[in-house]
């Protein structure tokens, strides 16, 4: 079996502090496969290069599988490459990660999904329902964007950061998911309690029994509690499974994510 395809970008003066988010991103991209959330290398995932105004993403046609630390490519504002490769990025990921990272000061990670689930929901005309705790407990952290075909014109970055806000979860309608974190770690469990969500909303409504919402005020009250308890000082805080998602990976996959 041929050995997976590894490129080997620019290393020289890079920061410890680079390198780190290298890592955590391509654990990312690896735990995104292992999950089964991967769209072949049609989606994308980045992460701020700390201190600076680039941003780093996968380089398009590896799979997800099989991306590195060292295989990241590198970009800035500009669109412009800073990492030595043979690949291309996507370029509907560049516009869609420029403006948020550009839009968003804390906005460190931003994770973009094309699922089956997601996209199930997301073409419902009433998006993600009050129909579980999950979907209940995020209601506060979501948005929309309506679609408005193939992210690819720089006008549409102003409406994708308006429509985010301040929020952490974005249904991109007909389209798919997209979370941001303050680092790797919140944005992946962001995208991890989205896409449970989803899939338990889709399941529900294809059982065909008649579905039962909870009174108003009780899927008011769940809202409040989801903004309390995954808050920045909440006990269900983002990205503290972290930790235990890498040795996950580390016993599945090995720390081939890592070089």
């Amino acid at each position: 079996m041929a050995e997976p395809t590894r490129l080997r970008a620019t290393l020289g003066g890079m920061t410890d502090a680079e390198w780190a988010v290298r890592v955590d991103l391509a654990a990312c991209y690896q735990l995104v496969d292992l999950h089964g959330w991967s769209d072949m290398s049609s989606t994308h995932i980045s992460a701020r290069v700390p201190g600076t105004d680039q941003f780093l993403i996968n380089p398009y046609g590896v799979m997800f599988g099989d991306i590195t630390a060292s295989s990241l490519l590198k970009i800035d504002q500009g669109g412009n490459v800073l990492s030595e490769t043979t690949y291309p990025f996507n370029p509907a990921g560049f516009v869609i990660h420029s403006a948020i990272h550009g839009g968003r000061a804390d906005a460190h990670c931003v994770l973009h999904t094309h699922t089956r689930a997601g996209i199930a929901v997301a073409s419902q005309a009433d998006g993600l329902l009050p129909l579980t705790q999950k979907g209940m407990i995020l209601a506060g952290f979501v948005a929309y964007h309506d679609y408005e075909g193939l992210v690819l014109e720089d006008g549409e970055k102003e409406r994708l950061v308006a429509h985010l806000g301040d929020r952490q979860i974005l249904i991109m309608r007909n389209h798919g998911l997209m979370t941001v974190g303050d680092s790797v770690a919140a944005a992946f469990a962001w995208m991890h309690r989205t896409e449970m969500a989803c899939r338990y909303q889709i399941d529900a409504m294809s059982g065909g029994a008649r579905l039962h919402l909870p009174a108003p005020e009780v899927q008011r009250r769940t809202q409040e509690q989801g903004l309390r308890i995954l808050g920045p000082n909440g006990h269900a805080r983002s990205g503290f499974e972290w930790p235990g998602l890498l040795k996950q990976l580390e016993r599945e996959r090995g720390t081939s994510y890592r070089t």
